[in-house]
């Protein structure tokens, strides 16, 4: 029941890629993704300059002029390896930052009798977003001790812890559009179990560099059409 409403969901969002209004929203995540990363990865650059990284090997290996690029290279391999963690709380970003372009553009086509809803402010947006990601950093860092003891199920810790936080961030956001706060807490853990399961099918990809940068957009959709299956009944617009 879960894995196939999760699959139809997925599978909806597909069918609208070829939608104009849907592919420039898809198009203007990707591009703010990968924005994103560049000016982590860039940042990332100046902080080894300024420390010195790169000077401190030279003079441990040598005054050999292929060890500059060679770290240089180094520290953009090491970057995509970080994006594959970096991805999550950018992923949260995006969502946050498009949800109500994604979420009109699906129900707009997909659900047009619906009545339209207020838009979620800036202010309210943002607190969201910071408390998320404030959970979510310390739950990944707690995450490094579990990665450490049990090597081996790394990647499915990895999976289950952000495909949960995900997942509740996903729905809870998608669900406040339509029932407000209060209600949404309460949808949210009464389909907690398909919640987490899509949650984790939509973080399995974001370890996979550039396929990765599609996902936040095309996550948030998914979620718009999961809500919707798993509360089929016209919602009234919420008083916020």
């Amino acid at each position: 029941m879960a894995v196939s409403l999760a699959i139809s969901s997925f599978g909806k969002t597909l069918t609208q890629i070829g939608d104009p209004r849907f592919r420039r929203v898809l198009f203007k995540g990707i591009g703010l993704t990968f924005v994103l990363l560049i000016a982590v990865y860039t940042a990332f650059l100046m902080f080894l300059n300024w420390i010195g990284a790169g000077q401190t090997v030279q003079e441990l290996l040598g005054n050999i002029s292929w060890v500059g690029d060679l770290f240089t290279f180094a520290s953009l391999f090491l970057m995509i390896a970080l994006s594959i963690f970096l991805m999550i709380p950018v992923a949260s970003a995006i969502t946050s930052l498009f949800l109500d372009e994604v979420a009109d553009a699906v129900e707009d086509k997909h659900y047009p009798e619906l009545p339209d809803v207020p838009r979620v402010t800036f202010a309210e947006g943002l607190k969201d977003s910071v408390n998320f990601l404030g959970v979510l950093i310390a739950a990944n860092i707690f995450a490094l001790v579990l990665y450490a003891i049990f090597p081996p199920f790394s990647l499915f810790i990895f999976w289950g812890l952000n495909g949960f936080l995900l997942g509740r961030e996903y729905f809870q956001l998608v669900a406040m559009r339509r029932v407000g706060r209060a209600e949404a807490k309460k949808l949210r853990k009464k389909h907690l179990g398909t919640i987490w399961l899509a949650g984790t099918l939509m973080a399995m990809p974001l370890v996979v560099p550039i396929l990765n940068l599609v996902i936040p957009i095309l996550g948030a959709a998914t979620f718009t059409h999961l809500y919707h299956q798993l509360e089929p009944s016209p919602q009234r617009a919420p008083s916020r």
